[in-house]
């Protein structure tokens, strides 16, 4: 009879256990010692190798005596907040908004050692019920506040009938080794239309995991946006399900990243029904020895006929350390779609270069224009103008090294 070797815990994983007892969660404890965290040999975790990124886990946060100043303002937004995990008093919500509160996690049931120690970790959940279309950008400040902590904390959404909102959130705090693990659930209601951007902007020190759930029904419209530009480790997974026919999704992201950092977005997508789209775009530009991973798989059930879904990734190198890491998957068992996928990475184009420097432009401003332009498909979109602009703060300065 063969036998397994037990696995090696390091202090990480030997943290996380004594946690994961300390709240009663017991199986999951089990399931850190007996498999400890992911490795490389983890498919979905290939690039992104949890057992050698997490050398520390900090003690358990505790309610923050005082929270910083937010990390990215939108003029005219209504403002939410969490804060290592606690849900703060907030103003009177606009017409339209119900904001409560519920125990627990909010993701669905999946293989995911991330899903599993939110579930385990967080205390309570906000709620938000669209019950109409929402006029001002809803922006949820998901804070890290005091000495280095371990944060997990979930947000649960629901949008009716034929509503549209644009949700925002940002994900900030003190300069120290946070641990973050939040958790975000979206279902979009028959027509329903979402934009749902996810902002990065924790201290170097700390590391960032974010999970996206999204339930989108018949008709319905969502886009998303994932800009990674803060924490050191970040990893934010998208999990996507179009449930109804004529759902569409607009998957984007976005890694900005600097000597030293490793920043990962996956995506999992699956299309359940007939007549489905999705248009996955994911762009990266690493400088130093910066690290930035896209994984995406596009997953088309038996039934779901008429799928049209199209996976792209790009990446710009601005320097010769620098690592950009793409997979992309197609998963297809149905027999009548229209599916591709594609994956590009480079430098900054010479001839464009050459042309600008022959006007005259400084190289530097030169080559802050093209990456620029690189990124303009994925900003563009975004009908609002205060919170577009708050984004190309946010890219601007990370480009001038802010």
């Amino acid at each position: 009879m063969r036998q397994t070797m037990p696995v090696r815990l390091g202090a990480a994983e030997d943290t996380l256990i004594a946690q994961l007892k300390s709240v009663g969660a017991n199986a999951e404890a089990e399931r850190i010692t007996i498999a400890g965290l992911p490795t490389r040999r983890v498919e979905s975790y290939h690039y992104t190798d949890l057992k050698t990124l997490l050398r520390a886990i900090p003690p358990l946060a505790q309610a923050a005596n005082q929270a910083s100043a937010p990390a990215l303002r939108v003029a005219g937004a209504y403002q939410l907040m969490i804060a290592n995990g606690i849900i703060q008093a907030a103003a009177t919500a606009p017409a339209g908004i119900i904001v409560g509160k519920a125990a627990g996690g909010v993701l669905s049931t999946r293989d995911d050692v991330l899903v599993h120690l939110n579930g385990a970790f967080a205390k309570e959940s906000m709620t938000l019920t669209l019950e109409s279309s929402v006029d001002p950008v809803i922006q949820i400040d998901r804070r890290s506040e005091g000495e280095a902590a371990h944060v997990a904390d979930s947000l649960k959404i629901f949008v009716a009938d034929g509503a549209s909102a644009v949700i925002l959130e940002t994900f900030s705090g003190s300069d120290a080794a946070h641990v973050g693990n939040h958790a975000t659930y979206i279902a979009l209601g028959k027509g329903a239309t979402v934009t749902h951007i996810t902002v990065d902007l924790s201290a170097r020190a700390a590391t960032h995991f974010a999970t996206n759930e999204y339930h989108v029904g018949e008709g319905a419209q969502l886009r998303t946006l994932v800009i990674h530009a803060g924490a050191g480790v970040a990893r934010t997974q998208l999990f996507p399900r179009y449930e109804g026919a004529g759902a569409h999704g607009d998957i984007t992201g976005l890694n900005l990243v600097n000597d030293g950092q490793h920043s990962d977005i996956t995506m999992d997508a699956h299309h359940a029904v007939p007549h489905t789209t999705s248009q996955p775009l994911f762009k990266s530009i690493a400088r130093g020895r910066g690290k930035a991973i896209v994984q995406g798989r596009l997953v088309v059930a038996r039934d779901a006929q008429k799928t049209d879904a199209k996976l792209m990734s790009q990446g710009l190198m601005l320097s010769d350390e620098a690592e950009i890491l793409s997979k992309p998957e197609l998963e297809i068992y149905a027999d009548d779609v229209v599916c591709g996928h594609g994956s590009t990475c480079g430098k900054l184009d010479e001839d464009h270069l050459f042309y600008l420097l022959s006007r005259g432009i400084p190289k530097e401003e030169a080559e802050t224009m093209l990456v620029r332009g690189f990124l303009e498909e994925l900003v563009d979109p975004i009908a609002d103008e205060a919170l577009a602009e708050a984004l190309h703060g946010v890219i601007d300065g990370w480009l001038l090294g802010k």
